[in-house]
């Protein structure tokens, strides 16, 4: 194993916030590059581990419409030098969709770019077999260091079961797996097969429950009553959540990584805070429509701050729901501690210019 794929696993193993990059346009539905930067100069600034790029946040039609290359090439540029300035290594992710000829395609440009691993999506694999998404899976594995993704159905995900995971963690190249399904036995499919595969320590699970994010950082599973049973768990979120209020969510990773390494019991306060994250989901996220207005929601959130201009998506379709923009208002008054905005106000006009 090469020192810089020793590397990669070790970062990720520390446990990061990695949030999923939103997608900058403009009132025309083009890409907003100075807006682009800026959010990308916000994540870093705020503490983010490491930048997940080309993923569903991102809005997946990017990679059909010839801003791929150029949204990954803007990240990777300003990662390159956040790294430069600071010194603090940064885990880089693109997303990789489509049939193995695409995505092959995708894993060799992001390579090329400089990303490290790959969030490989099965989206387009949902009529097939576990055989033929495996034989995907490592196709792209010899490009580039994947990170298995788990995405809920109703923004395009399939049920993937243990059977699936524990066959994928005997892929060499597996380095974490992003586990979003919104399903508390799905999610447990993944961790019990990770237990079982042995290589608990050297895959990393990053949640993408944006419904459960403190749970599932705060506590880890064994799949038996056996004092020898590997335990496994979260060590940290990949996340369209955290693409909004990035500096709180790495404070509250921090907390929760001394929380777990001392063993003490957890405080009720925890509990209440995780319930608060998860109800500026519902609102953000739009769980009241099935989440049909989630990518719009994100944008309001950052245009409220004066990240983006506004709330356009590519699919001119997609918007926030009815009722979603009052959800946000009762929330943004709810949780004001839970916000960054001093931070981004003092910010803003640097990561503007």
């Amino acid at each position: 194993m090469s020192a810089k794929f020793s590397s990669l696993r070790a970062a990720l193993m520390e446990g990061h916030v990695i949030p999923a990059h939103p997608l900058a346009l403009n009132a025309e539905r083009k890409l907003d590059e100075r807006r682009q930067r800026a959010l990308s100069r916000y994540y870093l600034e705020a503490g983010a581990g490491g930048l997940a790029v080309g993923v569903h946040t991102t809005q997946f039609p990017i990679h059909g419409n010839g801003m791929l290359e150029p949204v990954l090439r803007i990240a990777m540029e300003e990662i390159q030098s956040h790294e430069r300035a600071t010194g603090r290594r940064i885990i880089k992710v693109a997303g990789i969709v489509g049939r193995t000829e695409q995505a092959l395609r995708e894993a060799r440009l992001a390579a090329g770019l400089g990303y490290e691993a790959g969030l490989l999506s099965l989206g387009a694999f949902r009529g097939e077999s576990n055989d033929d998404m495996l034989a995907h899976a490592q196709k792209v594995a010899r490009e580039i260091p994947i990170v298995g993704f788990y995405l809920q159905t109703a923004v395009g995900g399939r049920p993937l079961a243990y059977d699936f995971w524990r066959r994928f963690f005997d892929i060499e190249s597996v380095v974490a797996v992003k586990v979003a399904p919104f399903n508390r036995y799905q999610t447990l499919d993944v961790m019990r097969a990770l237990a079982d595969s042995g290589r608990g320590g050297e895959i990393a699970l990053y949640t993408g429950n944006d419904d459960h994010i403190v749970l599932d950082l705060i506590g880890g599973a064994r799949f038996s009553e056996r004092a020898a049973a590997p335990a496994v768990g979260f060590v940290g979120g990949l996340l369209g959540q955290w693409a909004v209020f990035t500096k709180r969510a790495v404070e509250m990773v921090e907390e929760l990584r001394e929380l777990r390494k001392s063993g003490a019991p957890v405080p009720q306060g925890w509990f209440a805070k995780a319930n608060a994250l998860t109800d500026i989901n519902a609102a953000l996220f739009d769980a009241a429509n099935n989440f049909r207005g989630c990518i719009a929601g994100i944008h309001e959130a950052l245009r409220r701050q004066g990240l983006l201009e506004g709330v356009w998506c590519l699919d001119p379709e997609e918007s926030l729901s009815p009722g979603q923009l009052e959800e946000i208002d009762r929330v943004w008054q709810a949780y004001p501690s839970m916000r960054d905005d001093d931070f981004i106000r003092e910010r803003l006009g640097r990561w503007l210019s």
